[in-house]
């Protein structure tokens, strides 16, 4: 005995398997006509986040990809999808938490017409059906155990220096928060090491968005570097992966975000003072000067993270590096390098190497 297919079901047969859109106005016609349709359409879709979820897809990742590849709406209706599907989940741990909360608010957006709102969903769904499987993801065990006043001071400096219009504020704020990032990271390990049952390394992945997505690229690998974790790139997907311990994890995310902001501030000056002496400004130009940029911050972080410590805190930062560095071979056994790309203009180098100078980063405090 056969069964009619439903409206949804001939829907996704004409649309999500064809990509022209004559396919997808046939789908979104069928849906358009029948109102009825929009219960099991939703369901389906959550079918679609449950099966991204089994790939290693994480919520966030999801909104940077649709926020990329498709428009506001679509991000609008991924994150009302998800927030329908987050309560048939299963528990997943804090990062995933955390990203649930920072979904775009508001309803499910209803497009105009009937017609409009079903060729978003169908092109959503499109997305999601063809996501392929990225590497798993486990969130570091425990929680960070030193004083989180101290995290929430590090966040108030960096803002600070974010918003300040004088470089010298900036670069006082930001080795500040540097000098509080590093003496976070040592007591998480002097207590981890005390502690019965000691923590494990954990993953998350952190936008790398265009554009000069390369130069974000090093400039997060640098700051990983420097802080006891590994970074991995995926291009394609806008996104490094960062394996590391929890606290290293979170000063990571912080540093990262805050030198991006600083790097476009002083990028925005260092135009403004090329255009005044009659000099047009390029993309060239801003990728070479965020290119230079990660590179000095790099130099400086790594030469900063051959700063002596105590002999009782090395044999513990030395096990907490094994640990994360067999977590990432595990992850990713197999990495390829590239080059960057774009960076021929001189100007724009010499004035993100400046910059990167002002930034007067450090990763570990001098102890004695």
């Amino acid at each position: 005995m056969s069964s009619t297919p439903s409206t949804v079901e001939r829907a996704f047969q004409a649309a999500l398997y064809d990509d022209t859109d004559t396919a997808l106005d046939t789908g979104a016609s069928l849906l358009a006509a029948d109102p009825a349709a929009a219960a099991e359409l939703d369901r389906r879709g959550q079918e679609f986040l449950a099966a991204a979820w089994r790939r290693g897809w994480q919520p966030a990742d999801l909104v940077r990809l649709v926020r990329r590849d498709l428009e506001d709406t679509h991000v609008r209706l991924l994150a009302a999808l998800i927030r329908a599907q987050a309560p048939h989940d299963r528990t997943r741990g804090r990062r995933w938490s955390a990203q649930l909360e920072e979904l775009p608010t508001g309803p499910a957006p209803r497009t105009g017409d009937r017609f409009s709102h079903a060729t978003a969903v169908l092109e959503l769904y499109r997305l999601l059906l063809r996501l392929p499987t990225l590497e798993p993801l486990q969130e570091a065990s425990g929680q960070p155990r030193s004083d989180s006043r101290m995290l929430t001071r590090i966040r108030a400096l960096l803002a600070k220096a974010e918003a300040t219009g004088f470089p010298e504020e900036a670069e006082a704020l930001t080795a500040k928060a540097q000098e509080l990032m590093a003496r976070h990271s040592v007591d998480e390990a002097l207590l981890d090491a005390a502690a019965p049952a000691p923590d494990t390394p954990g993953a998350r992945r952190i936008g790398v968005e265009p554009p000069y997505e390369q130069a974000k690229a090093v400039l997060l690998d640098a700051v990983a570097g420097a802080n006891h974790c590994r970074a991995v790139w995926n291009e394609p997907f806008c996104f490094s992966t960062v394996v590391g311990f929890e606290a290293d994890l979170e000063v990571v995310e912080l540093l990262y975000t805050s030198l991006l902001v600083q790097a476009g501030t002083a990028m925005t000056k260092a135009e403004a003072a090329q255009r005044a002496g009659g000099r047009r400004r390029t993309k060239t130009f801003r990728q070479s000067f965020l290119a230079a940029y990660a590179h000095r911050v790099g130099s400086r972080l790594a030469a900063a993270a051959e700063t002596p410590v105590s002999a009782d805190l090395l044999p513990v930062l030395a096990s907490r590096e094994v640990a994360v560095t067999a977590a990432t071979d595990r992850l990713f056994p197999r990495t390829t390098t590239t080059r960057l790309r774009g960076v021929t203009d001189e100007a724009g180098w010499t004035e993100g190497a400046e910059a990167a100078e002002r930034a007067q980063v450090h990763s570990r405090p001098h102890l004695p």
